[in-house]
């Protein structure tokens, strides 16, 4: 059966979040455009999953705890969990590892958390988009650790994604899957490195309206299959 999803959304938690990426609104938006499953993958935290799952579980829509960790080499890397608890655990050492530069929500925008009814319940005071002390090999074992699987995040995008910063994947970790932002060309060049990878394709959404169409699917048999498919461990 054809699931459709959109792994990679930025809730208002997200400096670079518009303010509209409530809950309610992430979730309804999925919901209209049709898809069964999706990721808010928020920089370097994972604080507003809790309301974002109480808003799509009345809807029928499956959300998969998912953080964007930004690396000490300034990649983006997409994480994914099969639980809350799991993800909580890598998102508390990821914050904590976060250089103490205060967010200036003037400049860089609000990193609001929500409750279910779209209400600010809170705030992270470190700005999220600085990088976290972690290399990739160590974010791969931290995460490996809770079980979780690693995605190099918008491999197409020049900066943050792991081709633009680095130029090539480092052999001594083992990628299953590699993203592809809906948002960016690929090159020919990219097109010959990544022939061998599984891919997701998702929208790296800041703003309501770039929430991905019901394009991209995965076909399982039952959506909780999801979390085996994403992590072979």
């Amino acid at each position: 059966m054809k699931f459709f999803y959109d792994f990679h959304i930025h809730s208002d938690l997200s400096p670079c979040g518009d303010k509209d990426m409530t809950p309610n609104n992430i979730v309804n938006m999925a919901y209209i455009k049709g898809l069964n499953m999706i990721s808010v993958t928020d920089h370097n935290t994972i604080e507003n999953y809790k309301a974002i799952e109480k808003v799509a579980q009345g809807l029928g829509i499956l959300v998969v705890p998912g953080i964007e960790i930004n690396t000490k080499e300034e990649v983006h890397i997409l994480s994914y969990f099969k639980d809350y608890k799991s993800a909580k655990a890598v998102s508390d050492l990821i914050y904590e590892s976060l250089p103490n530069i205060l967010n200036k929500s003037d400049i860089f925008g609000e990193q609001n958390i929500y409750n279910e009814n779209d209400e600010i319940i809170g705030r992270l005071d470190k700005l999220l988009i600085s990088a976290s002390k972690y290399s990739i090999g160590e974010i791969n074992t931290i995460v490996n650790k809770y079980n979780g699987v690693i995605v190099p995040a918008h491999i197409n995008k020049k900066s943050n994604g792991i081709l633009g910063v680095l130029g090539f994947f480092p052999t001594d970790i083992n990628f299953e899957f590699i993203e592809i932002s809906n948002n960016y060309e690929l090159s020919e060049r990219n097109k010959k490195i990544i022939m061998n990878y599984k891919k997701l394709v998702s929208s790296d959404a800041h703003i309501l309206e770039n929430i991905s169409e019901p394009i991209n699917y995965i076909n399982l048999e039952k959506l909780e299959d999801i979390f085996s498919y994403l992590n072979t461990n």
